[in-house]
């Protein structure tokens, strides 16, 4: 389908239309009308209705900043006065055939996408008409709701979201959460779709790695406008499980301080009600949760300055030596903490740690490039 779930949008406002689509209903017929079967027959006019239809058809992409559309679509945006442009399927295939248009199910097995099927909705199966392009070439019309991307738009969108996430706060490490790089590029992609089509722009331009770690989608980004992107490795998995026990910690921190704080309320309540007792056992339960938060501090401490250093490093050395240094002394602060998945997170963390011991000694002397970083 063009546009899954969503009505096709309505006509295309006559501001975006050139004066002679109200004012000339001559030319305006002749341009509705179907292309003749041969260019040969009358070159003039076959190329001046199709300089015409592609204008429009590509500025209609860039107006309603949309990457994808499909015939019916752009018949729909391109009604007049109850008749549609008989030709657009011809115009179609001339802008494919130009490199202007591609089909998203050639673009999508363009690229090693098979994260794609991550997206709820979002995974296509490619039948074979879907793949007889590639062998055929771009000759056939495409069908009324075949999506069709603006390729050019696409690429521009794609540099976008990379600029986007380089100024934003989530660039402080090249790893990020998929979910994170979806809120932050909310206001840029209208719908999932397009989203991971630029994602998959993107990747295609080595400039993401994507990959699926216990079930959570990390995207990481090539350091530097220009660079390419480095394969995912286990230090990179490493500092992002660093990240999510900084976060995990930090919200239980905040949870044991409203409930101390909730304790303290609660025996003024009981000492103003004469329960003495009670008021006794929510002092204790108070000064329990207060020891508990000056343990996770602590904790909370060790990551967050792992994670400082990290953040501070300008190259993967770098962040592989930090990310190393810190990571032994985290796992004996951490060795009684309760937070269940921060800890787990932890001895994850130091299983990749020994790894990678075990790699630096073999291939001491080899340099980081030896180690995929």
């Amino acid at each position: 389908m063009c546009s899954p779930g969503e009505a096709p949008p309505g006509p295309a406002p006559a501001g975006d239309l050139p004066p002679e689509w109200e004012t000339d209903d001559e030319r305006m017929a002749f341009l509705f009308s179907a292309f003749k079967q041969s260019r040969e027959v009358n070159s003039t006019e076959w190329d001046s209705k199709m300089a015409f239809w592609v204008g429009l058809v590509l500025a209609r992409g860039r107006q309603r900043g949309a990457v994808r559309t499909c015939l019916r679509e752009l018949q729909n945006g391109f009604e007049r006065r109850g008749s549609v442009p008989l030709g657009l399927g011809t115009v179609l295939r001339e802008l494919l055939r130009r490199g202007k248009l591609q089909r998203e199910s050639d673009f999508m097995a363009s690229v090693d996408s098979s994260w794609i099927s991550w997206g709820v909705g979002v995974f296509i199966l490619k039948p074979l008409k879907w793949t007889l392009s590639s062998v055929l070439g771009d000759s056939k019309i495409p069908e009324e709701e075949e999506v069709l991307i603006y390729v050019e738009l696409l690429q521009e969108k794609a540099e976008e979201v990379y600029r986007l996430y380089q100024s934003s706060a989530l660039s402080s490490h090249p790893v990020v959460a998929l979910s994170e790089l979806r809120s932050l590029c909310a206001g840029l992609c209208p719908d999932e779709r397009t989203f991971y089509l630029l994602l998959l722009q993107l990747q295609k331009e080595k400039r993401v790695t994507i990959l699926e770690q216990n079930g959570e989608k990390i995207v990481k980004f090539a350091r530097g406008l220009h660079a390419k992107v480095s394969p995912m490795n286990d230090v990179d998995i490493g500092v992002y499980q660093l990240m999510q026990s900084e976060q995990l910690l930090s919200q239980k921190v905040e949870s044991l301080s409203q409930e101390a704080e909730k304790c303290k309320e609660d025996a003024r309540s009981a000492c103003r009600a004469g329960k003495k007792q009670l008021a006794l056992r929510c002092l204790k339960s108070k000064r329990r949760t207060e020891r508990r938060i000056e343990e996770l501090h602590s904790k909370l401490d060790a990551v967050q300055g792992i994670l400082d250093r990290i953040y501070a490093s300008q190259t993967d050395q770098m962040v592989f030596n930090a990310y190393q240094a810190g990571v032994g002394a985290l796992k004996l602060s951490m060795k009684d903490v309760t937070v269940e998945r921060a800890e787990n997170l932890v001895d994850q963390i130091q299983e990749l740690c020994d790894t990678q011991d075990e790699v630096a000694q073999t291939l001491a002397g080899v340099g980081i490039n030896g180690l995929g970083m």
